[in-house]
């Protein structure tokens, strides 16, 4: 009777254990496309790209609670491929480490978003942290060292309150620290060494740091008094030795106590360097006096000197009348004074003298020739460079390259320039798109833009891959994508052309969406395309979609009305919005439903505008069958057809203030995947050809 109740026990505990196991439908998909990924590796052994239970089969390194998948731990397992997309919806993983396996170059910026422990390191990355760490504001560990990440930190701090350790060690990065890791309030252990970055270390003073490495950097300047009690490793950079100078008045050392362990942690008085009773009850002191009479002293010399400069454009005979006075001369006893000062009584330093008397004018020369050594002291000009992550190209290189910008690699032409194929002396074909000059003013416009554009890292975007600014000319060198554009395949088919099965269409929707969801919602400040149209949707050979000519906004300067791709308020109005973008998408959306270009003037005149003429049919499922591209040959699924319809009517609505934002678009796309069944299974099974699949027609 024991054994049988043992037994009986047994079986109860199992099939608990069975019911608790089975795992979340979507944390278990998300896996399977994890996993296809990562190349269907075998070392992850009981995974699978299709079905399966990762929490009741104790896939390999995967933890639930419940039903939902809580840690994925798949480290050092010599993996290769890539972490594929959607692992932001893995809402419920605390854990995600990946590292020391060869995953590509590009960290993925849909990854965990609630996840505590973050560790990348050791598998080839190359390029920047995803700006979707700066929302993670449960993170308390990451690390990517050992990789090869290039360029500044554009990462935000602002959030990440519960950081405790960080380790960005053993890789390329550049640049000054962010200012946001002032916000570091957890941070304790900080690990930064051989990398390139550069400027003073400021920012980390006030942390409660106990270990800091930035061993093998370019930091210079001095190093803080708070971090000398931790344990600091700083050999190979450029520190200046001796004492730090003393913080300007009303400096940040001035409205921040210093931490001194030594001392209990009290500040020094604010008013142990004043002079005097006065200065001790006003708190002002000699320093601070001096500051304020050089501060009015150089402001008169600017506003003296830019008078003179507007006087000098005048005519020759008023400049001549210049000549024994080139500007309005200082009091004697004010440029005695100035000669005189001192930055501080306190100070050892040797004082500083100022002198704001200007030269006289040499009218040898004219007013834009005159020499730089001669002009007045004045503050120096921010000339800065913008960062630009992305290689330099001569225009020798790429007129080789194209064979002088042929005719027969033109590729395409658009408002913006003409693009042209490149081949390169290793083998590599890239795309050249040549600027406008019109539309550019200067050349520091089109860094800015390069800068702007070298910072996009999305899989569905397309990356930049270098630029080059010479001898006037403006260009800009992506990835090349043989398949060509969206708008290619469904408008410039012949005989030879294989038309988009219904499966594909619905996923170059959902990448086209995901590229615009991470210029909206991902980027900061966001990304307006303004540009959005099927030709500037390309794709590769599995027919994934990389959305062109992000980032160049700024460039474009009439709306094509013409185009059948504006909103309406853009029409009237010509101010571009995020909501703009979303309905230049649904046209899109309505374009790989129909067949049809946004605006045909070979068609009748009531069907020339395609949202005109398809709008008012969008809920009507008699009509819609009827609108829909007879290249499909009826092979699609009367569900999913409803349901995209239903999404492009959201998008088209001309009251931009009702257009869904356009991450509830992915999502309403996400869904419809998910309905219609499209497991990676049915893409190899139909292929990029007319389809013939009894999986298309799955409701």
């Amino acid at each position: 009777m024991r054994k049988v109740a043992e037994v009986m026990v047994a079986l109860l505990i199992g099939i608990l254990s069975s019911i608790n196991a089975e795992t979340d439908p979507t944390d278990a998909s998300l896996l399977n496309i994890l996993y296809t990924s990562l190349n269907s590796a075998p070392q992850l052994t009981k995974w699978s790209s299709n079905g399966g239970d990762p929490c009741g089969e104790l896939w390999t390194g995967i933890t639930c609670s419940g039903s939902r998948v809580t840690g994925i731990n798949i480290s050092g397992l010599g993996l290769s491929g890539n972490m594929g997309y959607q692992l932001d919806r893995l809402t419920a993983v605390t854990t995600f480490d990946i590292s020391n396996n060869s995953l590509g170059n590009q960290i993925p910026f849909q990854l965990p978003p609630n996840v505590q422990r973050l560790n990348l390191a050791g598998n080839g990355f190359i390029a920047g942290l995803p700006y979707s760490i700066s929302q993670m504001t449960s993170l308390k560990y990451l690390n990517v060292s050992h990789n090869q990440i290039q360029g500044e930190v554009t990462v935000s701090f602002n959030s990440l309150t519960a950081l405790s350790t960080l380790d960005f060690s053993f890789n390329s990065m550049t640049g000054n620290l962010p200012q946001s890791f002032q916000s570091l309030a957890s941070m304790t252990n900080t690990y930064l060494q051989n990398n390139q970055f550069t400027g003073t270390i400021d920012v980390l003073a006030n942390l409660p740091l106990e270990n800091l490495n930035i061993e093998n950097n370019q930091f210079s300047g001095w190093i803080p008094e708070q971090l000398k009690s931790i344990n600091l490793q700083l050999n190979g950079n450029l520190f200046n030795s001796g004492p730090a100078p003393p913080a300007p008045p009303g400096g940040p050392s001035a409205r921040q106590p210093q931490r001194n362990p030594q001392s209990g942690g009290s500040s020094a008085s604010l008013t142990s360097g004043s002079i005097g009773s006065g200065g001790s009850k006003s708190g002002i002191g000699p320093g601070a006096i001096a500051g304020i009479v050089i501060s009015v002293l150089v402001i008169g010399a600017i506003a003296a000197f830019f008078i003179i400069k507007r006087r000098s454009r005048k005519s020759s005979t008023d400049v001549e009348k210049l000549d024994s006075l080139p500007f309005a001369p200082l009091d004697s006893q004010e440029v005695q004074g100035v000669k005189s000062v001192q930055t501080s009584s306190t100070t050892s330093e040797t004082p500083a003298v100022i002198n704001l008397i200007p030269p006289p004018i040499d009218h040898h020369k004219s007013f834009d020739d005159t020499d730089v050594s001669t002009m007045p002291v004045l503050p120096p000009k921010k000339t800065n460079t913008p960062p630009i992550n992305a290689k330099f190209f001569s225009v020798a290189d790429l007129q080789i390259a194209t064979d002088s910008f042929c005719v027969e690699n033109l590729i395409g032409e658009g408002s913006i320039g003409r693009v042209y194929r490149a081949h390169l002396d290793d083998g590599k074909v890239l795309a050249v798109k040549k600027i406008n000059s019109s539309l550019l003013s200067k050349t520091e416009d089109f860094l800015n833009i390069v800068s702007e554009i070298s910072r996009l890292h999305h899989p569905n975007v397309t990356e930049l891959v270098g630029y080059c600014s010479e001898h006037g000319q403006n260009l800009l060198v992506y990835e090349f994508h043989k398949n060509g554009s969206l708008h290619e395949y469904l408008h410039e088919v012949d005989e030879n052309s294989k038309p988009l099965i219904w499966n594909n269409r619905v996923q170059i929707a959902l990448g086209a969406a995901k590229a615009l969801e991470y210029l909206h919602e991902v980027c900061s400040p966001s990304v307006i395309h303004k540009n959005l149209k099927s030709a500037n949707i390309l794709l590769n050979m599995e027919l994934n979609p990389h959305l062109s000519d992000c980032g160049l906004a700024s460039v474009i300067q009439e709306p094509d009305q013409a185009s059948g791709y504006i909103a309406p308020e853009v029409a009237m109005s010509g101010q571009y919005t995020i909501k703009s973008d979303v309905y230049s998408f649904g046209v899109i959306m309505l374009e790989l439903l129909s067949g049809r270009k946004p605006f045909d003037s070979s068609r009748p005149r009531p069907e020339q505008s395609l949202v005109r003429w398809a709008a008012p049919q969008l809920h009507d499922i008699d009509a819609l069958s009827n609108m829909v591209d007879p290249a499909l040959n009826g092979l699609y699924p009367v569900k999913s057809l409803s349901r995209f319809a239903d999404i492009i009517a959201l998008c088209v609505q001309p009251e931009p203030e009702f257009r869904p934002p356009i991450s509830e678009v992915v999502q309403a796309l996400v869904r419809l995947v998910q309905r219609a069944n499209m497991s990676k299974r049915t893409f190899r099974n139909e292929g990029v050809g007319r389809g013939g699949s009894s999986d298309a027609e799955t409701p």
